[in-house]
């Protein structure tokens, strides 16, 4: 009778989740068609921040450079003390586009500040010159369709929205990233249901790092990057801060794809690992809470399916809503539905990864990225 009851909780939950948690579930991707009413093309200053990513940032810089954007476009490059050539790679995309790409090197990090936040900083400062009427963060690692700039501005200005961001499709070719990372895209709609983030009514506010466009007077209005300048997970803690004086809207696109390969389940999980327990403010009892909280709702299914009589319906029956939630996701990856049921799998990885990430912090390892450990405890402090 307990694993009848367990099992009808998670189907209460999965029931919620479908009915009630802003149809996150969807993978609604947003139309890519949207245009500037002409002659309407504001000044756009792209700024992309790389530490040691000459293995993907020549195509991201082609990408941009490559935009169908009618206005004025430029990009600033910061190089955050990479050691691989980047800044080198960055120059050789260019190729006889130089006047528009500006690369500059990093000054030393700052007390307080991560390498990702000082950098971001630093080209918005360089970009003033350019006087531009919005910023474009974006990720070396992205690959931007030609009309990407287009559409984000077009919907920034038909919305009067302060904050755009689109989740770039992420790579899905090794076994490792076919198991993964469609959940992990699942996970974070779950978190951050788009309908909830472009609500002016509603509290949740989220972004996609890779893909952001941000006002500039948004921008100024919050105290500009300095007001994230120690947060790990940035994209929403910029989306939080503008959003409190401001409208924000988050959207996914199949056309702009992120090109960061993770061939192991080692390298997505250290993925995982960099944020999750500081996305848990470092509490013990978030930790417990959530580990609880993602048994309950994706292991306990596949668990109490077999223990016979009411707990297998009860279970098959969450086991089966579960499975119906993550199906778009999949198809969105061109994924099989035969993944679907394997969700209590990927979940107990994510649960072992989000420990991980606990161990990485007390062992003061956190937030590890290219190096720097950037989640530790004098961090913090500072």
């Amino acid at each position: 009778m307990i694993a009848a009851w367990i099992g009808a909780l998670s189907t209460c939950i999965w029931v919620y989740l479908l009915a009630a948690r802003g149809r996150f579930w969807r993978m609604t991707s947003a139309a890519t068609d949207m245009k500037l009413p002409f002659p309407s093309a504001p000044h756009v200053a792209v700024v992309v921040p790389a530490r040691n990513e000459a293995d993907v940032v020549g195509r991201s810089i082609q990408s941009l450079l490559e935009q169908d954007y009618v206005g004025r476009l430029h990009i600033f490059v910061v190089d955050d003390h990479s050691s691989d050539g980047t800044a080198s790679v960055v120059r050789k995309a260019a190729a006889d586009k130089d006047e528009r790409l500006t690369v500059t090197s990093a000054m030393p990090l700052p007390t307080g500040w991560t390498g990702k936040m000082w950098a971001l900083a630093q080209g918005v400062e360089q970009a003033a010159v350019f006087n531009p009427a919005y910023f474009l963060f974006t990720d070396a690692d992205i690959v931007h369709a030609p009309d990407s700039i287009t559409c984000l501005v077009a919907r920034a200005q038909a919305g009067k929205l302060d904050l755009v961001s689109m989740m770039a499709l992420l790579r899905c070719s090794s076994l490792a990233e076919h198991a993964l990372i469609p959940a992990f895209v699942f996970f974070f709609f779950m978190l951050y249901p788009p309908e909830w983030v472009s609500d002016p009514k509603h509290e949740t506010a989220a972004a996609a790092g890779g893909d952001i466009l941000v006002r500039t007077d948004a921008l100024a209005r919050i105290g500009g990057i300095a007001a994230i300048r120690n947060e790990l997970i940035d994209d929403c803690a910029l989306a939080r801060k503008i959003k409190q004086n401001g409208r924000v809207w988050l959207g996914l696109t199949p056309n702009t794809c992120s090109i960061r390969g993770y061939q192991t389940f080692g390298s997505v999980g250290r993925m995982i690992s960099r944020t999750a327990f500081y996305q848990l403010r470092h509490s013990v009892w978030l930790l417990v809470a959530t580990i609880l909280g993602l048994a309950i709702t994706c292991l306990v299914p596949a668990i109490v399916a077999f223990f016979g009589g009411w707990a297998t319906l009860w279970g098959g029956a969450a086991w089966l809503l579960m499975s119906t939630a993550f199906w778009p996701t999949l198809r969105f990856y061109s994924r099989s539905l035969l993944w679907a049921p394997l969700l209590p799998l990927v979940a107990l990885f994510y649960m072992g990864a989000t420990i991980h990430s606990a161990v990485r912090y007390w062992l003061g390892r956190g937030g590890e990225w290219k190096g720097r450990a950037q989640d530790v405890k004098t961090h913090l402090a500072a």
